[in-house]
């Protein structure tokens, strides 16, 4: 799949060239340094006719559009009549400011750009930034860009697979396969929880020694769990990887109860948590805007990530507690109690995760869910996770939020928002809200 960058530098000969000059070599420098991949002209295109011709032969993810002086919209428009990718608009600082010459305009040329990007779009499908070359924020901005394309890319490259039905009441985790293609490029497969079921009672104790001695090694307490559960365990953790890898899925929505516990007498929890530790991100109760949003935090982040539901509130603390049954990465686990092994706390059924998570000093709540109306949207806040004792039986962790923890419970529960969510370890929050932008989702950051 194309990853290509371009970068389509404008400007009109009637300004002071000396200047377009300098400022084209100084973000050539610049983009080159931070995507080694990037189209450039070589000059500053002057005329509508050299962005046409410039623009023949290339394909982008990206293109990024620069007024290096005022240009008018015929130019941007060479851009609009090939292309349907998203477009950053940068805009330079005016270089000096001394009652003299203006020698750039290339703000001015930007709100033409951005106009007919809007009119031609109907709504504004792209990035805006502002300042010269060397700035630290102008360099963050295009980093963020470049990331928020490549998840792009990464996601119409995804198989996410969707094992068994959500519960009764459980409809928001729902997908329909058309609808999330055309809006993510994610190719949606579909399975039923039996057919993992019945593949991996036909393992041997023998084809999962290998499974058994990783989980071993990773978890802690395993020893505690009745055999026959152990044994089931590997059976259904060979199945999932054997399933994984001949159907080239990259992330999963699995269903857990009742079947696992009433049909096959063991959880899938673990078997998840091993999966989510080795980059296959997976949520559980058939949740797959939560996978989608696993998959999502993990790539932009590049470790494992947790997914939960909100708990408990400290409102003096300002803290929202997240917590799921015992599904969460055997990685994410407190180096103090290690990734401990316990059962399921309604079903009383092992092996399942039973641990508080590691702290950070940076973390992200995300969602990708949907308003009541059905569209789409990006639920997105972040903080850290405070060094706290395992909450709940089961897998727990605490964030304090940056923005006030009740006014983040109660606007996303006044406003209708999923009950699941991911957090990430690290701060990945303007990134997203960028990735929103180029997929034209509403996005809520608090």
């Amino acid at each position: 799949m194309n990853n290509e960058i371009v970068y389509v530098p404008i400007g009109v000969g009637t300004y002071h060239m000396e200047t377009a000059e300098d400022l084209y070599n100084r973000s050539e420098h610049l983009l080159k340094t931070l995507a080694p991949n990037v189209k450039v002209p070589g000059k500053v295109l002057l005329t509508s006719d050299e962005v046409s011709e410039y623009l023949d032969d290339k394909n982008p993810l990206l293109v990024i559009v620069q007024n290096i002086t005022f240009a008018n919209a015929s130019y941007v428009s060479e851009v609009l009549r090939r292309f349907e990718c998203p477009i950053v608009l940068w805009a330079l600082r005016e270089p000096v400011i001394d009652g003299g010459r203006l020698r750039s305009n290339s703000l001015t040329g930007a709100y033409s750009a951005a106009h007919t990007i809007a009119s031609y779009r109907g709504r504004s499908k792209f990035e805006f930034i502002y300042g010269a070359p060397e700035e630290e924020e102008v360099k963050r901005e295009i980093v963020e860009v470049i990331k928020a394309c490549d998840i792009l890319v990464q996601m119409k490259s995804l198989k996410l697979s969707a094992i068994g039905h959500t519960p009764q009441g459980f409809g928001f985790g729902r997908a329909n396969d058309t609808e999330i293609l055309k809006t993510f490029g994610v190719t949606l497969e579909s399975i039923e929880a039996r057919e993992l079921i019945n593949m991996a009672r036909a393992f041997s104790d023998e084809e999962c020694e290998e499974d058994l001695r990783e989980a071993r090694s990773k978890v802690v307490g395993l020893d505690k769990i009745p055999e026959d559960n152990v044994k089931n365990f590997a059976r259904l953790y060979r199945a999932y990887k054997s399933y994984i890898e001949a159907n080239g899925v990259g992330a999963l929505a699995s269903r857990c109860w009742p079947d696992f516990f009433t049909e096959y007498g063991t959880p899938v929890c673990m078997v998840l948590s091993l999966l989510n530790s080795v980059g296959i991100p997976v949520a559980c109760e058939a949740d797959v805007y939560g996978a989608l949003s696993m998959f999502v935090a993990n790539r932009l982040s590049g470790e494992s990530v947790f997914f939960g539901d909100p708990v408990a509130m400290d409102e003096n603390e300002g803290t929202i507690t997240y917590w799921h049954c015992g599904m969460a990465a055997c990685n994410l686990a407190h180096c103090d109690s290690g990734a401990m092994v316990g059962v399921h706390p309604n079903r009383k059924i092992g092996p399942v995760m039973d641990f508080g998570c590691k702290p950070s000093g940076d973390a992200t709540i995300f969602r990708i869910g949907r308003k009541p109306d059905g569209t789409f949207r990006l639920m997105i806040a972040e903080g850290s996770i405070p060094d706290k004792p395992k909450q709940f039986t089961g897998t727990s962790l605490v964030v304090k939020t940056d923005t006030d923890a009740e006014h983040i419970v109660r606007d996303t529960i006044s406003n209708g928002f999923e009950p699941h969510y991911v957090i990430a370890y690290g701060r990945i929050g303007n990134v997203l809200v960028k990735l929103g932008h180029l997929l034209d989702i509403e996005v809520v950051k608090y």
